[in-house]
């Protein structure tokens, strides 16, 4: 509702400028007054053409406030202070609108890709279990599909899966050195594993651990040996064809499995799985290399640190001169780039972000080449596909998007930026400005946390605010035990205040609670801030929390049942505009008001999402949502309200606060449960 009035307000504003004034503006500064008392809307404009038009800003107020005349939706306007205008809705056709829109419905008008969008997001090396910080990219990643699906664009969900890459390597390395075991050993292994319930990834979770303290656990003749060895494994797997390729294979893919079904305990689902393998065997690397020559954005090194390399130019860089230190009568100073980004190393090898180009240049329909596709893992509700050098027929197609985002560790600004600057070379200048890097802070654990999950810190670590995680020095948070100690902790609570008789109704609601809780402790937080994990904050009933918001659906179902009425049937019964605005004005009925204002904020909160990246914005509505039901909650006795017509509007209300609360959570990949 509220995003609707901005833009009428909007577009009346930028007409009165034209008629008045003879101006254009394409934007109208529009603001939320910090008072309800001041209006609904307010905006600065008089105060931008205060110089323009060489007048105090307060008469250009009053000028503008006359012209705009009536305006559907609105009860008036009034200037305040030394320019500024206040809008006030017409309350009661407000409600109605909030009243009759339908939940989760896709606001007119939002922003959205045309075609389709794609969003990567996950992306774990398949050597290990997932942890903490997995969690965080996964819940990042899944929430804005969710977002930009609400809005109506068109989402495709990639996971690329780098299993050529050193970290699977490493593995490999721990199973052919450490472990001294064939392909054929480790087919056995896996089988065991499976038939004892046992997890492949928790194993190499330790293994990996194992094997990077091996590298540097011996004589430095021992330790170069060892080095030599990661670097023969990562080759050999590159190339495919041979054992090492077949155990990396078989490793990856079983660790990948075991990924798809931790994300799938907290909702989250994929359409694609593009492999690196295939990148490198289809040959993407090489058509792109083509394209990157032919288009001079990659050109050859002859001197400097990077001589015998393909280099390209960094955002922004100009040639650094250097001495050149060549023949004594060539004492110049030449122009080579010292900063070039090495594309394609001097003995031929291509590096991370040269094979990420082609990938992109694939994401966006540009490199004239396609993965195969195969069905790897089964939703209940459709396949998830992976790349494949020959594939099925009937497969969907991927790739071609008109946008992308990639949930991306901020920490990869570089290599991203690197991407977007090679498409911005050859010309893709549009997929370029739709290319967004979707970036993130680390998670890390409070003092305590670690304390609870059996670890032992130091009492220098017990001061600081917070402790960095690190699966290579095998200190980390699995994100299935997490999830488990979560859930545990959770059915404890349900259990004591014993929610119900049955145990599989306890143990559901137990999951709802604790997914719910981390879901949103990872999403409250802006993406650009460290996250220092707690269980007890996650968890807690109260403050800014998942089961805090869980707890008003609870609340006001039980509203209904008690009364032994239904939300829509409250809704049906809504009275006209008139009635609605004699029952939303007067000081006492400000936080009912204020509850169906917020509750009309939802498409305005979408559109906050999507234009800046930022769940965060959805998270926070929630929960100021929840707040203001409870307000509302504690201030009107709904139930034992003896006059009919006041008692079916505080019902009315309560219906409200529920469809935008559940839908919210919902937006969120929050479950509601039925009671808590």
């Amino acid at each position: 509702m509220l995003l609707e009035m901005e833009r009428r307000l909007g577009r009346r504003l930028r007409a009165v400028l034209k008629e008045e004034y003879d101006l254009e503006m394409a934007s109208i500064p529009l603001e939320s007054p910090p008072d309800l008392r001041l209006g609904e809307i307010a905006t600065p404009i008089a105060f931008e053409l205060a110089r323009k038009l060489r007048k105090a800003p307060k008469v250009i107020a009053q000028e503008i406030v006359l012209a705009i005349g009536p305006l559907a939706g609105f009860d008036r306007f009034e200037v305040a202070g030394a320019g500024y205008i206040n809008a006030y809705l017409d309350r009661g056709a407000a409600a109605q609108m909030v009243a009759v829109s339908e939940p989760q419905a896709s606001p007119k008008g939002l922003p959205h890709a045309e075609g389709h969008v794609l969003v990567e997001h996950t992306s774990i090396n398949p050597n290990k279990a997932a942890h903490i910080g997995h969690l965080r990219n996964a819940i990042l990643g899944d929430t804005f599909v969710r977002l930009l699906r609400a809005a109506g664009s068109k989402v495709d969900v990639q996971n690329y899966i780098d299993n050529t890459g050193v970290q699977v390597a490493d593995v490999v390395v721990g199973f052919l050195r450490l472990e001294e075991k064939t392909a054929a050993e480790v087919r056995v292994l896996l089988a065991e594993l499976a038939r004892r319930g046992e997890r492949i990834d928790y194993y190499c979770w330790d293994l990996y651990a194992r094997t990077s303290q091996w590298y540097s656990g011996g004589t430095a003749e021992e330790n170069a040996g060892r080095s030599q060895m990661r670097l023969d494994t990562l080759h050999l797997i590159e190339h495919a064809g041979n054992e090492t390729a077949e155990i990396a294979d078989l490793i990856s893919t079983a660790v990948l499995r075991r990924h798809l079904e931790t994300m799938l305990r907290l909702g989250i689902e994929y359409d694609f799985l593009p492999r690196e393998s295939e990148i490198l065997h289809l040959k993407f690397w090489e058509a792109a290399f083509e394209k990157l020559k032919q288009s001079g954005v990659l050109y050859f090194e002859n001197e400097g640190k990077n001589k015998g390399c393909w280099v390209m130019r960094r955002t922004g860089s100009s040639a650094h001169l250097v001495q050149n230190q060549g023949s004594p009568e060539d004492d110049g100073l030449k122009g080579i780039d010292e900063d070039a980004k090495v594309i394609v190393r001097s003995n031929g090898t291509v590096t991370y972000v040269g094979k990420d180009i082609a990938y992109h240049l694939w994401k966006f329909g540009l490199l004239g080449r396609d993965f195969g596709y195969k069905r790897f893992f089964t939703y209940p509700d459709r396949e998830c596909w992976i790349s494949a050098e020959s594939g099925e027929p009937d497969h969907p197609r991927f790739g071609g998007a008109s946008a992308i985002y990639n949930v991306i560790d901020a920490r990869q600004s570089d290599p991203q930026a690197n991407v977007i600057q090679a498409l911005r070379g050859m010309g893709y200048t549009d997929q370029a400005d739709h290319y967004t890097h979707f970036s993130y802070e680390m998670v890390a654990l409070t003092p305590r946390c670690a304390e609870e999950l059996g670890y032992e810190i130091s009492q220098e670590d017990k001061q600081k605010s917070y402790i960095e995680v690190s699966g290579r020095k095998g200190f980390g948070v699995k994100a299935d035990d997490l999830i488990d100690k979560l859930i545990a902790a959770t059915r404890a609570e349900v259990d004591a205040r014993g929610t119900s008789p049955a145990a599989a109704v306890r143990q559901k609601i137990a999951e709802q609670i604790a997914i719910g809780a981390l879901r949103y402790f990872m999403l409250k937080f802006t993406r650009n801030s460290v996250i220092a994990f707690d269980f007890k904050d996650a968890l807690s009933f109260e403050g800014e929390t998942g089961p805090y918001i869980q707890y008003a659906v609870v609340r006001i179902r039980n509203i209904f049942r008690k009364g032994s009425t239904t939300p829509e049937a409250a809704l049906a019964a809504l009275a006209e505009a008139a009635e609605l605005e004699k029952r939303l004005t007067g000081d006492e009925n400000e936080d009912i008001w204020a509850l169906w204002l917020r509750a009309g904020r939802f498409s305005l909160v979408l559109e906050q999402c999507i234009a800046t990246s930022e769940p965060a914005h959805l998270a926070r509505h929630a929960f100021q949502l929840a707040q203001d039901f409870a307000n509302f909650y504690h201030r009107h006795h709904i139930l034992t309200e003896e006059d009919p017509g006041r008692k079916a509007f505080l019902l009315a209300t309560a219906a409200i606060a529920l469809r935008e609360l559940a839908g919210a959570l919902a937006l969120l990949g929050i479950e509601s449960p039925e009671a808590m």
